[in-house]
């Protein structure tokens, strides 16, 4: 048995925090009756229903999808462009990303039909690391990394201390390859870093994602996370500091 406001998030519908509000509100019913105490527990044979509309109880499954660039990370787009979706064009249960990748960035995305996992990755107070290689235009002086490791004000606030290291240079060519460790998640964030010095970036690829990497892998390849990798990937978030 699981608590209700558990099931509802696994399945997708919101998270487990507003699937909360939701039972208090008198909005959740189980087998026809309204439930409102936080506590109840379900099976697998009840019938759940948020605001009239019978939950959906898949097993939950967790993917992760080497993105290319040219995609969109989102279940569908109103302008036609490809999406993470296209590359499980068999799948029966309904998942979405975990967060996002730019249209233009490659990498690691990870899809599930778990909400309450996905909340918890994404949650800001679980600082999980990523990390990306930038290819720049121009390359930043030492003084200039310095900066990004500190943190640089952008429009929405200064950015957390994050890790920088120059991996090559091409002089001729005046670009760098740069690997850069951040655990936060705002839009755009690495491409507006290095905005932010003067170095705008040519190409971006998320290669890691807390211990979760893409060897072995090329655009476009799926695999399924085991049950050992989900575990840890849960016990990775909630040992972060806040």
């Amino acid at each position: 048995m699981e608590r209700l406001q558990k099931v509802i998030a696994q399945a997708g519908v919101t998270s487990r925090r507003k699937a909360e509000g939701l039972i208090k509100e008198g909005k959740v019913k189980v087998n026809g009756k309204v439930v409102t105490e936080l506590g109840t527990k379900v099976t697998t044979n009840d019938e759940i229903q948020v605001n009239g509309v019978t939950v959906e109880k898949a097993e939950p499954v967790y993917f992760l999808l080497y993105k290319p660039t040219g995609v969109i990370s989102a279940v569908s787009d109103d302008k036609g462009r490809k999406t993470v979706l296209d590359f499980f064009p068999e799948m029966p249960e309904r998942i979405y990303p975990v967060g996002r990748l730019d249209y233009d960035t490659s990498g690691l995305i990870l899809l599930t039909n778990d909400g309450e996992f996905a909340n918890t990755l994404m949650h800001p107070k679980y600082q999980i690391d990523k990390v990306y290689i930038a290819k720049t235009e121009g390359i930043p002086t030492r003084e200039e990394i310095k900066r990004l490791q500190k943190g640089v004000k952008l429009e929405d606030g200064m950015t957390a201390p994050a890790k920088v290291k120059v991996l090559s240079i091409d002089k001729k060519k005046q670009t760098a390859i740069v690997q850069v460790t951040i655990h936060e998640g705002r839009n755009r964030q690495v491409r507006r870093m290095f905005e932010a010095i003067g170095y705008p970036i040519k190409k971006l690829k998320r290669e890691q994602y807390g211990f979760l990497n893409l060897i072995g892998m090329n655009t476009g390849d799926i695999r399924e996370l085991s049950p050992k990798e989900v575990k840890r990937m849960r016990a990775l978030a909630v040992t972060q500091p806040s």
